[in-house]
C-alpha cells in the first residue's frame, strides 16, 4: 500500500486550486468573527495557503513530511505565514477548543470506520462551541463503492485507478448522520459529477458535503 509521502511525488497529487466548497465556506466563517483556523489533513496545502491569504490564523496538519514540506514552500513563496505540524487525524496534538473553525476537504474518510470516528471525536474536542466545520465524506453512490479489496463493511482498497492502494470508507446519509452526530449538523448535502478518467471512460463521482456547528 502506498504512502501519501510516495502520492505527493505525483503531480496529479499536489493540487493548485482551493475546492470551491472551501471558498464558499469562508465567509461562514467570517460571519462568525471565526479567527484561528485548522486545516486537517492539508496535505500540500492548497487550503492552508488559501486560509491564510484571507487573513485568517492557519494552523494545519498532515501525517505526510512531504506534503508539509511541500505546503511550507509554497506559504514562503507567496509571503504566508501558518503553524504547520505532523499528526495524525486520529490524536491531533491541540488544545480542547482550540479553534474556531476546521476544514477536512476530501480527508477524513481514508481510513477504518473506527479511525474515522476517532478523528470526528477529536475535531469535536478541538473545536470552541459554536466553532463550525467543514467536512467531505465519499459516498456509496460514488462510482469506486465496492471496487478492490473490501477490508471491513463498506471500507475498500482499491487495486487500479487514481488512488489504488488507499483506504476508502463510503457514508450512505444515515452513515454520515450517524458519524457526526455529536454536532448539530448545518448541512448536509450530496454532490455528484461525471469525470473522464485517462482511459476515457465516464466515472460518477459523488460526495457528501457537510457543514456542523460544536454544540
Amino acid at each position: 500500500m502506498p504512502t501519501w509521502d510516495e502520492l505527493f511525488t505525483q503531480e496529479k497529487f499536489r493540487w493548485r486550486n482551493p475546492h470551491e466548497a472551501v471558498v464558499q465556506f469562508v465567509p461562514e466563517l467570517c460571519a462568525t468573527g471565526a479567527r484561528r483556523v485548522l486545516d486537517l489533513g492539508c496535505g500540500t496545502g492548497r487550503h492552508t495557503v488559501y486560509l491564510a491569504s484571507q487573513g485568517f490564523d492557519v494552523w494545519a496538519c498532515d501525517i505526510s513530511p512531504r506534503g508539509l514540506a511541500h505546503t511550507r514552500q509554497w506559504l514562503t513563496a507567496e509571503g504566508l505565514t501558518a503553524h504547520l505540524q505532523r499528526s495524525d487525524m486520529t490524536a491531533l496534538p491541540y488544545r480542547d477548543g482550540a479553534f474556531d473553525g476546521l476544514v477536512s476537504a476530501f480527508v477524513i474518510y481514508h481510513d477504518l470506520l473506527s479511525d474515522v470516528e476517532r478523528a470526528v471525536a477529536d475535531i469535536r474536542r478541538i473545536l470552541r462551541p459554536g466553532g463550525l466545520a467543514l467536512l467531505t465524506l465519499i459516498s456509496t453512490r460514488d462510482y469506486s463503492y465496492r471496487q478492490g479489496r473490501e477490508v471491513e463493511p463498506d471500507t475498500f482498497v482499491r487495486e487500479n485507478g487514481y488512488d489504488s492502494g488507499i483506504l476508502h470508507h463510503y457514508f450512505t446519509e444515515d452513515g454520515a448522520r450517524r458519524l457526526l452526530g455529536v454536532f448539530e449538523m448545518l448541512t448536509l448535502r450530496l454532490e455528484e459529477s461525471d469525470m473522464t478518467d485517462q482511459e476515457g471512460s465516464i466515472r460518477h463521482r459523488s460526495h457528501w458535503r457537510v457543514q456542523v456547528r460544536c454544540p
